[in-house]
């Protein structure tokens, strides 16, 4: 089963049944993510209304799909201490990780106007893919356009680049 705390999906569940949606999670191949494409918007809007987004005003949320299936999400939350905000695809990345996933098919992100993600959250993903991790980024309105994390970053700098690690 996905990992959707409680209240998170409230905003914007539909009648679709989520438990039954993400039951038996299978193990998907690198592609196996176009199945997922509208779970993975969908997740991404709802993690969205839960930004807290005082300052900015632009709430994004985030989604991001495991090799087995499951979808972690992540909102931004900002603080007063400008650089203490985290953003909605760091989250979803570390709650993924905090649960023991590091292998990551593909990710969606919602913003108001489809803006894409930032610098540091495209070098945090860079660490667990080398680039080919699909990036859906859409509109709460359901439009997107897909791209993929080489694409966002390009000539990009990982674990492969420093000698003598292991990257696991």
């Amino acid at each position: 089963m996905g990992h959707h705390p409680t209240g998170e999906r409230d905003a914007v569940e539909t009648a679709q049944n989520v438990e039954t949606r993400h039951s038996a999670p299978p193990v998907l191949p690198k592609a196996g993510y176009s199945g997922y494409v509208a779970s993975l918007l969908a997740d991404a809007i709802a993690a969205q209304a839960q930004a807290y987004t005082p300052y900015s005003h632009y709430p994004v949320g985030a989604a991001l799909l495991t090799r087995d299936g499951q979808i972690y999400t992540g909102c931004n939350i900002e603080n007063a201490a400008y650089p203490l905000t985290i953003c909605a695809e760091r989250v979803a990345v570390f709650r993924a990780v905090a649960d023991g996933q590091r292998d990551f098919v593909a990710l969606a992100v919602v913003t108001v106007n489809g803006g894409s993600p930032c610098g540091s959250c495209r070098q945090v993903l860079r660490e667990f893919n080398a680039g080919d991790l699909p990036v859906f980024i859409g509109t709460p309105a359901g439009q997107y356009r897909q791209t993929t994390l080489a694409e966002l970053l390009p000539d990009s700098f990982g674990p492969e680049n420093l000698p003598g690690t292991v990257h696991s």
